[in-house]
């Protein structure tokens, strides 16, 4: 979840949201859910709008080529890609919690399979919860291992991405966090993005 906070679009200027509807995008895949924010944030279906898909950790490289004009980051681009010389157009968390009231934004999760069973369930839920549980109690060797996948970041900008990602919400969506999750997804239903409704149970 990223509460106030989320996907950005950057380039090597600021556009509106009018110019970036005309400019060419550099994202990340067409199944992820910062995609489907994009489309919601334009106002437009994919096939609306003018993009490529880049592997997540290539689309400043494909700015600086030319391949694209704009780019939709997710990964720890969000915290450095002024000193990459790149400037902000819109930040998704921004303005999902100016549009929802406050709500953080969905941005992953896990599903399991109902076939599997309460029980299954049950456990599954639990293995992910300690894990978790256990990353958060022990955060400076997290960081620690995660830095060498950092590209580029020290560890005080490691450990602010993960504090981002990896929180309290992560450990439970909570009320608030489950009313952004379905309000997200009843969004892209009704402006047509999703073909039907999707009903939620969470474990």
């Amino acid at each position: 979840m990223g509460d106030g906070y989320g996907p950005m679009l950057v380039g090597k200027r600021g556009f509106s949201k009018a110019e970036l509807l005309t400019k060419k995008i550099a994202v990340p895949g067409l199944m992820t859910s910062a995609f489907l924010q994009l489309q919601l944030f334009l106002g437009v279906p994919k096939e609306k709008l003018n993009y490529i898909v880049v592997p997540f950790d290539q689309i400043f490289d494909a700015l600086k080529r030319g391949d694209a004009e704009v780019g939709l980051i997710i990964h720890e681009g969000q915290l450095t890609y002024a000193s990459e010389g790149l400037v902000l157009s819109a930040d998704f968390g921004q303005w999902w919690a100016a549009e929802t009231g406050g709500l953080p934004l969905p941005l992953g999760g896990n599903a399991v399979k109902k076939s599997l069973g309460a029980e299954k369930i049950k456990e599954i839920s639990e293995i992910l919860y300690q894990s978790i549980k256990y990353g958060l109690d022990h955060r400076a060797a997290g960081v620690e291992h995660a830095l060498p996948l950092g590209r580029g970041l020290d560890s005080a900008l490691a450990d602010k991405f993960i504090g981002m990602y990896v929180n309290e919400l992560t450990l439970d969506y909570g009320d608030r966090g489950k009313k952004g999750v379905r309000e997200f997804l009843d969004r892209a239903h009704h402006a047509g993005l999703i073909p039907a409704p999707v009903e939620l149970e969470f474990v």
